[in-house]
């Protein structure tokens, strides 16, 4: 009987499957469009950069500025950039973020001094910031209930994957570059010219979020000072909401911008094979936010958050613990799929629970609080690594990730009263956009 019922079931799933996406409103379908460009673009952008300027003269303590400027930036303009989201609708902002975005690589490859780079990475910081908080009240605002799972997974998905051709180009891009320049692949003029060609596909995207659709009517006007406004009424939500997410950010900042430098310590492997990993967990990551959303029709999306991230933890353990590095790498790739396909849902199932007018500001919250926890972890863990190794950041991530899943399960699988309440009280706040034909 499971064999004759098992092809029924994976038919009714595609099924399933293609339905949702073929409910897609034409406003995600050109943003869709538009993250794909963005994604390739900056994933050549990610892995060139650092070249680039290394090949300018500069050190690393300076690439450690431009980092600290873009992150910075995007964190401090996160609540004012929400507000004005919220006041001016979305399109705009994408709009913004997306000539920011391509202008900062313009900049850079025309101004190579100190401060250039630094203007421009602080400009970087505005842009990441218009469109991280921007997104998620934009997917809210073009999909139904039916079909917002898929379409925040879809976003994620498409990001993943169009960065994974862009890391695979990035590699051959200053090669192909410098031999039209006559140029050394690693000589400034190539990775010059490679510039030119993010800023060209950085600007592509630009182009599909000019066709999108506005909502009929405005947005009201909202004080400066709403985001403060806001929490303050609705603080228990709120917290609940974010602090999960900023302790996950801070076990995450212990370990996974040091796991290039954990692979060649601990288990020797050269640059190449550690790149080759980095691109196939990028691909198993795609892998698990496109399988996210049905399972979060069958069991529910908080659901799938506590048992996806629940499932990660003994991963980690292996990941970080085991002496074989074949092991280690298949703990890798399975913990990254598990980890971060709960992302989007979680994204979703946040933006449900806050009335339309406010989704910018809370998304803005989201951000600085994620940003917040890979402000210091990192220097933390940079420390304890010098003076005790891996073992005990590994430790604090997989110790901090316990915590984090117990406090998803906590507020919202076994609810409080107050929290219970809150989502009662917020589940009229459901968005009916109407959109220009």
């Amino acid at each position: 009987m499971p064999k004759t019922n098992f092809p029924s079931r994976a038919g009714a799933l595609l099924t399933t499957y293609a339905d949702r996406v073929r409910s897609f409103h034409p406003n995600a379908r050109l943003y869709l469009v538009s993250v794909t460009f963005t994604g390739a673009a900056f994933g050549v952008f990610r892995l060139l950069f650092n070249f680039y300027v290394l090949s300018l003269g500069f050190d690393e303590a300076f690439l450690g500025t431009l980092i600290t400027a873009t992150s910075l930036t995007s964190q401090l303009a996160a609540l004012p950039m929400g507000n004005q989201s919220d006041n001016q609708g979305r399109k705009p902002p994408l709009q913004l973020g997306s000539f920011f975005a391509t202008l900062t690589v313009v900049g850079m490859a025309i101004w190579s001094t100190a401060p250039a780079l630094i203007t421009m990475n602080v400009l970087l910081g505005i842009s990441q910031s218009l469109t991280a908080v921007t997104m998620g009240p934009f997917l809210m605002e073009n999909s139904s209930e039916k079909e917002r799972t898929y379409l925040f997974s879809f976003t994620s998905g498409f990001q993943t994957a169009s960065a994974f051709i862009g890391n695979w180009i990035g590699g051959y891009l200053p090669t192909w570059v410098g031999a039209l320049r006559g140029a050394d692949p690693t000589s400034t003029l190539a990775y010059n010219g490679s510039l030119w060609i993010i800023a060209l596909a950085a600007g592509l995207s630009a182009l599909p979020l000019h066709a999108l659709r506005t909502p009929k009517g405005g947005n009201p006007t909202r004080s400066l000072f709403a985001p403060i406004t806001y929490f303050r009424s609705q603080p228990a939500l709120l917290g609940r909401l974010i602090l999960p997410m900023l302790v996950t950010a801070i076990g995450a900042g212990l370990i996974m911008p040091f796991m290039n430098v954990f692979y060649r310590q601990v288990h020797g492997q050269p640059d190449p094979v550690i790149g080759a990993m980095f691109a196939w967990g990028s691909l198993a990551m795609g892998i698990g936010l496109m399988i996210a959303p049905p399972l979060a029709d069958r069991f529910g999306k908080i659901q799938v958050v506590v048992i996806t991230q629940t499932l990660s933890i003994p991963f980690l353990f292996l990941l970080g613990f085991t002496p074989w590095y074949i092991v280690s790498a298949t703990a890798y790739y399975i913990r990254l799929a598990l980890m971060n396909m709960s992302g989007p849902v979680y994204q979703t199932f946040v933006m449900e629970r806050v009335e339309p007018s406010a989704r910018a500001t809370v998304a803005s919250l989201v951000s600085m609080a994620s940003s917040f926890g890979w402000a210091f972890s990192p220097t933390i863990s940079g420390w304890i690594q010098v003076n005790y190794g891996f073992g005990p950041a590994f430790t604090g991530t997989i110790l901090l990730y316990t915590l984090s899943t117990y406090l998803y399960w906590r507020y919202f699988w076994r609810q409080s009263p107050v929290a219970a309440g809150a989502e009662t009280s917020l589940a009229t706040f459901q968005p009916k956009t109407h959109l220009k034909e």
